[in-house]
């Protein structure tokens, strides 16, 4: 049991009440959820308990997830700034309409905050955290700002300044605060679902019948994320009958893709087929797939990255080239200069998979020495961090 969380619980004598705001993604949602799970678990082993509102937009993710988690769930007014290079198009009619959302969306938080009167409020990003943050601050409540990326996104940089204590990711990301901000600065990592460290190898074989699986080879997982991606879909497809004599793979396409993919899987050879399962979607199972997999080929979003660096695993990152601010990018080759990834930077091609990929699949050693590097960036703890963080700001 934690002893500040017991001698927090002793002096409120109340449930502790966080405000959580931020989404619009998964990148912002799911580790906002995560730490609100440890939050309460922590709470609720020191006999106390939480009291949680969500505040973010109808449309986003965030919405869906809190009403999954039974969490209350307020709206505000808020407006996205679309970037450019080139400063005339900052000031675009979208932008401008969406700008002139923000004073409404500050005055809703304001009222939102002053009513549930938070003993600290969370922020993870997205544009909606901007007026919630806000508000907190003209509400004289404790904010502690959480960036998932190497690189601030927009809204958590605008928010560093006034922010209590700014949560990072990586070591890294320090650098690019505003200088005031550093001060308040704590690395505690991106909160990793704890499910997702819990996966069984034997389990995924058997929950995915693979069967004609040699586990004398190592097994590729491959993902462009839920939806698929047309582009990591295409690059493997061309290199498949090759990455199959050296390997085991499993292909998580994307529902609408996979039926052309089974349909090249139907031509391949039958001693490279039992080798090769394509499937539109991953679920409850992709722990034990996880843990399976020896390399993994995918996007490089934040939470990708948490993930397969609290786990240890050798990985081959495709950045998605139109993530805000080039974030996946920026993700990718922070890893990959730390000799943590290998990244395909620039355009990718069925050669240049084929050369990232092969010295993982042919060297164990290199292999190995690939994933004890990411374990060394990985914070599997990353959430009880956070959760120190929270409870380090609330007024005793």
């Amino acid at each position: 049991m934690n002893r500040d969380a017991s001698a927090l619980v002793s002096h409120l004598g109340r449930p502790l009440r966080l405000i959580v705001t931020g989404g619009g993604t998964g990148g912002h949602t799911y580790p906002a959820l995560t730490a609100i799970r440890a939050l309460r678990s922590r709470l609720t082993e020191a006999g106390g308990a939480l009291d949680v509102l969500w505040i973010g937009t109808a449309t986003g993710l965030e919405a869906k997830v809190a009403a999954a988690e039974n969490i209350p769930f307020r709206t505000v007014a808020t407006g996205k700034i679309r970037r450019s290079a080139n400063p005339l198009k900052l000031v675009s009619p979208a932008n401008v309409k969406d700008m002139g959302r923000v004073p409404l969306g500050v005055a809703q938080a304001r009222s939102a905050v002053a009513a549930f009167d938070p003993d600290v409020v969370l922020g993870t990003g997205g544009y909606v955290a901007v007026p919630v943050g806000m508000a907190a601050r003209m509400c004289h409540r404790p904010l502690v700002v959480h960036e998932q990326t190497v690189r601030l996104g927009l809204g958590n940089r605008a928010l560093a300044r006034m922010a209590t204590r700014v949560a990072v990711s990586s070591e890294s990301t320090l650098e690019f605060l505003p200088e005031g901000a550093r001060a308040t600065a704590v690395v505690t990592g991106n909160p990793v679902r704890p499910e997702v460290l819990t996966g069984r190898p034997d389990k995924a074989v058997q929950a995915l019948g693979l069967w004609g699986f040699d586990r004398s080879r190592p097994t590729v997982y491959v993902t462009g994320g839920a939806q698929g991606s047309q582009q990591i879909n295409g690059l493997v497809s061309e290199i498949l009958p090759w990455l199959l004599g050296h390997a085991n793979v499993i292909h998580q396409c994307g529902p609408s893709h996979e039926t052309d993919l089974r349909d090249r899987a139907a031509s391949l050879p039958e001693h490279l087929r039992g080798r090769y399962l394509v499937t539109g979607f991953v679920g409850p199972e992709l722990p034990d797939v996880l843990a399976l997999a020896d390399v993994v080929v995918s996007r490089s979003g934040a939470g990708t990255l948490a993930e397969l660096t609290a786990l240890g695993r050798a990985a081959v990152f495709i950045p998605l080239a139109t993530s805000a601010g080039n974030e996946q990018e920026h993700n990718a080759r922070h890893l990959a200069d730390a000799g943590a990834a290998v990244a395909l930077l620039g355009r990718a091609t069925p050669d240049t998979l084929r050369a990232a990929i092969g010295p993982l699949l042919t060297d164990p050693a290199r292999r190995a020495d690939i994933a004890r590097r990411a374990a060394e960036h990985g914070r599997p703890d990353a959430a009880d961090r956070l959760v120190d963080v929270l409870l380090s700001v609330v007024d005793r």
